[in-house]
């Protein structure tokens, strides 16, 4: 009987902290306005328990699924769509075939590696333009996002690449 006391302790110990992370999901899905079912509170805790990150929906599928948790993919793209309505997550798109989600919804920047398909983020500050374009007639600018596309191939000068020489 003594043998079931630490046991249980450790267990308790272990459980509290997935109790407190999971009523922390239920505030935060219930403070934007959803309703914190189980496949919500399943993805928002793999997306925000461990600060800011870039997913894609396939990713975050794969991931929930090694949980245990059964979800289907179209409600994994459900959801993070529901999450950006929201304002809790950022899309992130670098083509019409490659989407990201990103938990910091500040405004800031990326680099986007093309060959590992990792996002980093940039600071605002860290980027400055200096020429903007007009906007359309009854069109206001809402936001600036920068993607800069990084490689491991040689550098290419900018008048090299106007002259034509860019190597590819």
């Amino acid at each position: 009987m003594a043998d079931r006391k630490p046991a249980i302790a450790t267990m308790r110990s272990t459980v509290q902290p997935q109790r407190r992370a999971f009523s922390e999901m239920i505030t935060l899905i219930h403070s934007v306005g959803l309703r914190p079912t189980r496949q919500r509170l399943a993805l928002a805790k793999l997306l925000f328990e461990n600060g800011h990150r870039h997913v894609t929906a396939d990713q975050l599928h794969s991931e929930v699924l090694a949980t245990g948790v059964t979800v289907s993919l179209a409600t994994v793209y459900n959801t993070v769509h529901q999450f950006v309505d929201v304002g809790l997550l950022k899309q992130v798109v670098i083509d019409p075939g490659r989407t990201y989600f990103d938990t910091n919804t500040k405004d800031h920047h990326h680099f986007y590696d093309s060959e590992t398909g990792e996002l980093t983020d940039i600071h605002n500050d860290e980027v400055a333009i200096s020429l903007m374009p007009k906007t359309p007639q009854g069109m206001h600018l809402r936001n600036t996002h920068v993607i800069f596309t990084i490689d491991r191939r040689p550098a290419v000068s900018i008048s090299d690449t106007r002259a034509g020489n860019d190597n590819d």
